[in-house]
């Protein structure tokens, strides 16, 4: 069951793909949510795009009860180290408390190596990048966009997108929070993905 908070908590690390998780964040917080970033500890990490980030709490500090959803963005350490491990654990956590995790780009891969797509519909990059990580969930891999799988009874939601898909992996994050009703969710997508200006009157309406 999803928790009740406004807060979402984003997850950052040096070398974090801030492209990734642009609209995401900014489109909740444009919509009552208050996002909070989460580090190893408190101290500044720096970007992909160069940007140094002053975490507010540090991963010891983050309860999954105090949240809606954790975000985890790429870096280049899910691919070159375990550094990163401590983040997937706690998106462990998160599931097990029944509150939803969203994974982009190389995190897909550190939730792969915890176990947590084995069961799960889940997508990524391509199919190969997560079969290096020998992990047993290949069958349940879907080639789209970003995936949503509602997770078992008691477990709580997963978000997964390649890095190539921002919008799309907002899309599903709007929609399993409940950001915009139907209609406005696929003028939000349109405008932002196809630059339909048709959509922005939708999202305009009352």
């Amino acid at each position: 069951m999803t928790n009740s908070s406004s807060t979402v908590h984003l997850a950052v690390y040096d070398t974090f793909a801030d492209w990734e998780t642009g609209h995401t964040t900014a489109h909740l917080a444009r919509n009552g949510y208050t996002v909070r970033t989460v580090g190893l500890t408190r101290e500044p990490v720096t970007t992909m795009g160069g940007l140094r980030v002053q975490p507010d709490l540090s991963l010891d500090e983050l309860r999954a009860q105090d949240s809606s959803l954790l975000i985890l963005t790429g870096a280049d350490a899910w691919d070159t180290s375990d550094a990163l491990a401590p983040f997937a654990r706690a998106a462990r956590d998160f599931l097990d408390a029944g509150v939803p995790v969203a994974a982009i780009c190389g995190a897909t891969a550190g939730l792969a190596r915890e176990g947590l797509l084995d069961s799960r519909a889940h997508t990524s990059a391509v199919s190969f990048y997560l079969a290096a990580t020998g992990y047993a969930g290949g069958s349940r891999y879907v080639d789209a966009d970003a995936v949503t799988d509602g997770g078992a009874a008691g477990g709580g939601g997963l978000i997964t997108a390649g890095p190539t898909e921002p919008v799309a992996f907002a899309r599903e994050v709007f929609a399993l929070l409940g950001v915009y009703g139907p209609e406005k969710l696929d003028a939000w997508y349109r405008l932002f993905h196809d630059s339909d200006a048709s959509a922005y009157e939708v999202l305009q309406g009352e």
